[in-house]
């Protein structure tokens, strides 16, 4: 038990030494507008499109537990020389993110098995309209000029599986 504690509002003379305490030290604030603030590396802000890499296989707007992503394409022949007969693919016409439903999860990062999608650091992307948050692929795709380049490999660790794959094979051969 304390020696103060029997002492009528030594509570309250213990809560205003704190805040005088906290009064006398400067403050850690950055004025946002004016100073922009030092984001870690790899932060999280807002997802980017690689629309050469999207072959439209929709899985990233099925696994979305928001619905929030909406995907339009059409199908276009493509001669192939050499091939008995012409191929089929699918051609991206719509990639729009609605970020006003968006939980930034990264689910759709994730699941995309082409690496179209990506976290991108940008975070100034506020609008005065909710209706504005419904952003299509060619904003989505200058975000990708952000993105940072993935970390190194740590020499210690061990190699990728695709490393290791390729060195067994070149030893085989």
């Amino acid at each position: 038990m304390s020696p103060m504690s029997g002492v009528p509002g030594a509570g309250m003379v213990k809560g205003l030494a704190v805040t005088l305490g906290a009064l006398t030290r400067p403050a850690h604030t950055q004025q946002y507008p004016d100073t922009q603030p030092e984001l870690p590396p790899r932060s999280r802000g807002v997802i980017a499109l690689l629309e050469e890499n999207c072959t439209v296989c929709m899985l990233c707007a099925r696994e979305c537990p928001d619905w929030c992503i909406y995907i339009d394409s059409h199908k276009e022949t493509v001669e192939v020389p050499g091939a008995s007969r012409p191929r089929q693919r699918n051609q991206l016409d719509r990639f729009a993110i609605d970020f006003s439903l968006c939980m930034y999860c990264g689910i759709c990062i994730e699941v995309c098995p082409f690496d179209a999608l990506y976290w991108s650091p940008e975070f100034e992307y506020a609008e005065h309209d909710i209706r504005n948050l419904l952003h299509e692929k060619e904003t989505l795709g200058e975000w990708v000029a952000t993105v940072p380049p993935p970390p190194a490999h740590d020499p210690n660790g061990e190699p990728a599986k695709e490393e290791a794959a390729a060195r067994k094979a070149a030893d085989a051969a």
